[in-house]
């Protein structure tokens, strides 16, 4: 069974709220876009991942991944409260399958932590957020 909330706030309130909502979101996404983003192609993880002088939290996963779907939100939400400690790459292993073999990427979700071009660290599938913060933490601190 599926439970669904509905708010019921009438149209002209909503409406004289939205630029004020618009606005929230675009002040606290806006950093937030600059520690997260999605890898392009070869090239761009090169320059993003590899070459950077921040560590990167690398989460490999597909659209077709349950698990990874789960786990998503759980790392975006951990590097979101870490500002620019640390950024996350996202690679969709269908869309940049050579990365994600060089990796040696043999199931999603598989995460993997770059720093100054060498992976320090990894883990594979679903974790709760406490061993995520712990991992990017780890990661930070070395």
């Amino acid at each position: 069974m599926f439970l669904r909330c509905t708010l019921a706030i009438p149209r002209h309130i909503l409406l004289r709220q939205l630029p004020t909502i618009q606005n929230a979101v675009n002040i606290s996404s806006t950093a937030a876009n600059k520690a997260m983003f999605n890898v392009q192609d070869e090239e761009d993880f090169q320059k993003r991942v590899i070459d950077s002088a921040t560590p990167v939290i690398v989460d490999f996963h597909a659209s077709w991944c349950g698990p990874c779907k789960l786990l998503a939100p759980r790392i975006e939400k951990v590097i979101a409260g870490k500002g620019e400690k640390v950024h996350l790459a996202k690679v969709d292993i269908d869309d940049i399958s050579d990365v994600a073999l060089k990796y040696g990427v043999s199931a999603v979700p598989s995460v993997i932590a770059i720093r100054n071009g060498k992976v320090v660290d990894k883990f594979v599938g679903l974790q709760e957020e406490n061993r995520i913060e712990s991992f990017i933490n780890g990661v930070i601190a070395e």
